[in-house]
């Protein structure tokens, strides 16, 4: 009696250690592997249909192709409507960000102090479309779980050059993909929402068919849908360079 009792609190106690690192992990190591599925890929190559939204919902529809290497390196390239084709984003490292103006045949430098400013009028900002990974700029709390979503809330470190007072992050709890992000300024207010959707997995990867960054101040929106994606190309770091941000897009 007494050894079969011992072998069911055995069981029961193998089944707690089993079931506890699936809800107890720490922040830091749920945001860790959230930046390492977002950054699975070597490299990766897509054209994205974008949708420019304001408050009375007249569009302005553009296409990019958009390249990335690690999680360092990314080039954007604007492929339409004539008025933008050719306009260049490169990120070659947080504080390395250029913009090529074609009207103007010259690079820009994007300084650190207009980082927080609009990309080429939509609702990202340079540093949204630098940033890559969050565990590099931001510390992490974890908040109740919410539908099968993890929440964290990240606050900046103290050498972080970013501009929000804080994020909250949603992430799916059995791949870690992020779902949402709500950006809140210095005085917590809270400014944009990004929701990923259609998310499905693509030669091994987790792919959002669709992101949709909100400004909730201006009560307007930028819409992504991903037309075509490819990855693991063997991308050469000598692509993402300033001399190949002016060349046409073939």
């Amino acid at each position: 009696m007494k050894r079969l009792l011992m072998v069911q609190f055995l069981s029961l106690l193998l089944g707690w250690w089993l079931i506890i690192p699936a809800h107890s992990q720490d922040a830091e190591t749920i945001l860790s592997r959230i930046d390492s599925v977002l950054n699975a890929p070597k490299d990766r190559v897509m054209v994205e249909k974008m949708i420019l939204i304001d408050k009375e919902g007249s569009q302005k529809i553009r296409r990019i192709k958009f390249y990335q290497k690690g999680s360092d390196l990314r080039l954007v390239r604007f492929l339409s409507p004539a008025e933008v084709r050719g306009v260049s984003f490169l990120r070659r490292a947080e504080d390395r960000l250029y913009l090529y103006l074609p009207a103007f045949r010259r690079i820009r430098r994007i300084a650190s102090s207009i980082k927080n400013e609009r990309f080429m009028g939509t609702d990202f900002t340079y540093e949204d479309m630098s940033q890559s990974e969050f565990s590099k700029d931001y510390f992490a709390e974890r908040l109740p779980d919410q539908d099968g979503l993890f929440v964290l809330q990240l606050t900046p470190r103290p050498d972080a050059d970013v501009s929000y007072g804080r994020l909250v992050v949603y992430a799916d709890s059995t791949n870690y993909v992020y779902r949402k992000v709500e950006y809140y300024d210095r005085e917590g207010r809270v400014q944009k929402e990004l929701i990923l959707s259609d998310i499905e997995r693509v030669d091994g990867y987790w792919v959002p068919k669709t992101m949709e960054m909100r400004d909730l101040s201006r009560n307007h929106k930028t819409l992504l849908e991903l037309l075509e994606v490819r990855f693991d190309q063997g991308l050469s770091n000598k692509f993402f360079t300033q001399r190949n941000l002016k060349r046409p897009e073939r």
